[in-house]
């Protein structure tokens, strides 16, 4: 990990960045990372798609020029002047920064900077390791100095060999001439090689010029840059329309700056005894949306320490409350954070991608929305369950829109939609749709009841289905090739006045519970909206059996942990931040990615209420050309299977008066129950090994196995009466 720090330093060394420790307001220009604590461990760094930015932003991209025709009343040579200035400023300081990196690389500063800091933090571990590499860097430089003269010999000489060579060729070079008949003699041949020396003479002071005069250009530009990355531009250096503009970067500076300033005491105690922060993830630049940085705490402060001073963190990175998220980290001791850029949550979501064209995917994913980071958020519904919560009016109906429509979108889907309300959401969804009710009386309800009940069924037949199929979960493939099998997405919308109703309500509850338990691998998902947190307007074990919960603004921290999960709101995983109103749409989704949550901001189905028109009507006629033959639409809903059938019973009734050999027997059960999928793959073996377990005997008789009908209805009898032998007398 040492060695990891000291090439990440000198990696942005070569950027013209610098790290700075937590909290000097001067970087210093040597040495790595702070050492992690002994005991602390790594922590696993966090990989982004981003661009990593050096500790100080160059100074014209820390005070952005805006359009200015007048310079904001300064004439041109003013203006002129105070470029000059800058960088005659910048220049100098560029000497005395790379001045100390030379003083760094004479003393190995920054493997004693890293001496210096595991000796603060009792890391014995850390000390050895630097302490020898240290001992090693000063062993190699002893050495390269001891075998200098050696060096500088070896170099004379093949110097002296090179001259006696050239004079040596030279000399036989004019012999060879004078015995010529050319014309050619002495004199001639050393007047040639003097004028061959001037020529080369001539080249050489020019090279030397050059050199001389593009080295002088090319240092001032080094210390320029070197300059330009270190420090805040003077007050006198920046344009006075510029100079209240607070900078819009986030660097690890400023960070920990903005740290320093939180008012929390043991974070104070802390810095007052020489602590530094350490990042795991430096600030980097994702999709040009924010910054994302991982930074670690010391003893005694805890992440939602850090995530109840958010309106002050934000404060001091000049940004809204609702553009700063920390968050507990993964790793212990870590936080979390996510900056986004100034004014970036008022912007609405993009056009939903599939508006104008492209399919669904239930197993895959539908999209939803985009993340703060600008990354479209599409998770899979198989095996997934979702929860829409939050006040009224913030965009729950939009987001189950959208979530519906994307399942729509899929040709094998199977939509079944309860709207406990009067309103007209899915009414352009209504060709496309299996099952559609809407309204608050109790036949709506009393239908979503019997419905749930059928579902409950089928996962009990979907179960048996994939044991025959010998399959572990419904996929794509399986879906495709057996119709029964078809993904069922069922969305009860209000849900509040479902679980709330006097008489259909707890079934209702409890229903859905086992649902969720079981159904994760038979591709049967359950979706449900709601404007209430309380128990009986979205039952908890609901909540905690989903995996994706998405909240919208509410009001406390109870309703916040009653849609999130208990515990969220402690974690910095608060939607009590959103505004009403002005975060329309947006809302906190947990579950979609690896990330502890993101702030989703919903697609939008455009609507417009006055003319009667929804842009959803068109993607729903696109569906309909698309969708598979074999999937219930129109509100024409296929009857679900039998979760079960009685073995003994069929028998019963394929049976007369002869016993029937076994292998004939699947036969006259398939073409009793030809929808019976485990009569059309029974064999006569497995025929006998199942009424042995139910307790019906099959000889062997000529080898044949003969079925009797009187045993079958003899094990009938006994299981008639199995209850009556369990009572007590």
């Amino acid at each position: 990990m040492a060695e990891r720090a000291h090439q990440e330093r000198e990696e942005l060394d070569e950027m013209g960045g610098e790290l700075i420790p937590f909290p000097s307001t001067e970087p210093p220009t040597g040495g790595p990372r702070p050492v992690t604590p002994a005991g602390a461990g790594e922590v696993e760094p966090k990989v982004f798609d981003a661009e990593l930015l050096a500790d100080e932003p160059p100074a014209e991209s820390a005070w952005p020029v805006k359009p200015d025709t007048d310079g904001g009343g300064e004439g041109w040579s003013r203006r002129a002047g105070r470029v000059a200035a800058r960088a005659a400023w910048q220049v100098g300081r560029g000497h005395a920064v790379l001045g100390r990196r030379a003083l760094d690389a004479v003393v190995h500063g920054a493997i004693r900077e890293q001496i210096r800091r595991a000796r603060e933090v009792g890391d014995s571990e850390a000390l050895a390791v630097w302490t020898d590499k240290l001992l090693a860097v000063k062993a190699a430089r002893h050495q390269r100095v001891r075998e200098l003269p050696r060096t500088l010999r070896s170099v004379l000489v093949v110097v002296l060999v090179a001259v006696v060579a050239l004079l040596g060729l030279a000399t036989l070079m004019g012999v060879a001439l004078q015995l010529d008949t050319g014309g050619w003699d002495w004199r001639t041949w050393w007047s040639f090689l003097a004028g061959v020396g001037d020529v080369l003479v001539t080249l050489a002071v020019v090279a030397i010029h050059a050199v001389v005069w593009g080295a002088a250009p090319a240092w001032l530009l080094a210390a320029w840059r070197a300059g330009r990355a270190g420090g805040t531009l003077p007050t006198w250096a920046v344009a006075p329309g510029l100079r209240e503009e607070p900078s819009a970067i986030v660097t690890p500076g400023g960070i920990a700056q903005a740290l320093a300033h939180l008012g929390i005491a043991p974070l104070n105690k802390a810095l007052k005894d020489g602590w530094s922060v350490e990042f795991a993830t430096p600030p980097v630049r994702v999709n040009n949306r924010g910054y994302q940085a991982v930074l670690s705490l010391p003893m005694g402060v805890t992440p939602d320490m850090i995530v109840d001073k958010r309106a002050v963190l934000a404060r001091n990175l000049h940004r809204d409350p609702v553009e700063v998220w920390p968050s507990a980290h993964e790793r212990a001791g870590f936080v979390d954070l996510w900056v986004a850029d100034t004014g970036s949550t008022t912007k609405a979501a993009p056009e939903y991608p599939l508006l104008h064209a492209g399919t669904g995917d239930v197993f895959a994913g539908v999209p939803l929305g985009v993340s703060q980071r600008g990354d479209v958020i599409a998770p899979p519904l198989v095996e997934s369950n979702i929860v829409f919560g939050g006040m009224m009016g913030q965009g729950k109906s939009n987001a189950a829109r959208v979530m519906m429509l994307g399942a729509a979108l899929d040709p094998l889907a199977e939509l079944w939609v309860f709207v406990f309300a009067g309103n007209g959401d899915f009414d352009a969804y209504t060709p496309r749709l299996a099952r559609y009710r809407r309204g608050t009386g109790d036949d709506v309800a009393e239908a979503a009841l019997d419905s749930l009940r059928e579902l409950y069924d089928e996962v009990g037949r979907r179960e048996a289905r994939l044991a025959e199929l010998g399959a572990k979960k419904v996929t794509r493939g399986l879906a495709e090739k057996h119709p029964d099998l078809r993904p069922i997405v069922a969305l009860f919308s209000e849900c509040h006045e479902l679980f709330g109703h006097e008489e259909h309500g707890k079934p209702a509850a409890d229903h859905a519970v086992q649902i969720l338990r079981r159904a994760r691998k038979t591709a049967i998902t359950l979706g449900f909206d709601t404007q209430s947190s309380r128990a009986d307007a979205i039952p908890p074990k609901i909540v905690e059996l989903v995996r994706l919960n998405a909240c919208f603004a509410v009001k406390t921290w109870r309703s916040n942990d009653g849609f999130l999960g208990d515990g969220s709101f402690q974690a910095g995983i608060r939607a009590t931040e959103l505004r009403p109103g002005k975060d329309r749409g947006t809302s906190l989704l947990t579950g979609a990615t690896s990330e502890r949550f993101e702030i989703l901001r919903s697609f939008f189905v455009p609507v417009d209420d006055d003319a009667g028109w929804d842009a959803a009507t068109d993607v729903i006629a696109r569906a309909m050309r698309h969708v598979h033959t074999a999937v219930a639409v129109g509100g024409n809903a296929r009857p679900v299977a039998p979760a079960a059938r009685d073995l003994l019973e069929d028998l019963d009734a394929v049976l007369n008066t002869d016993p029937v050999p076994a292998a004939d027997v699947p036969a006259l059960l398939a073409h009793h129950a030809p929808d019976w999928q485990p009569y059309r793959t029974l064999t006569g073996k497995a025929l006998v090994a199942r009424l042995a377990t139910l307790g019906v005997k099959v000889p062997s008789t000529g080898n044949r196995w003969p079925v009797r009908p009187e045993a079958v209805r003899a094990a009938l009898a006994r299981a008639a009466t199995a209850d009556l032998d369990d009572e007590p007398e």
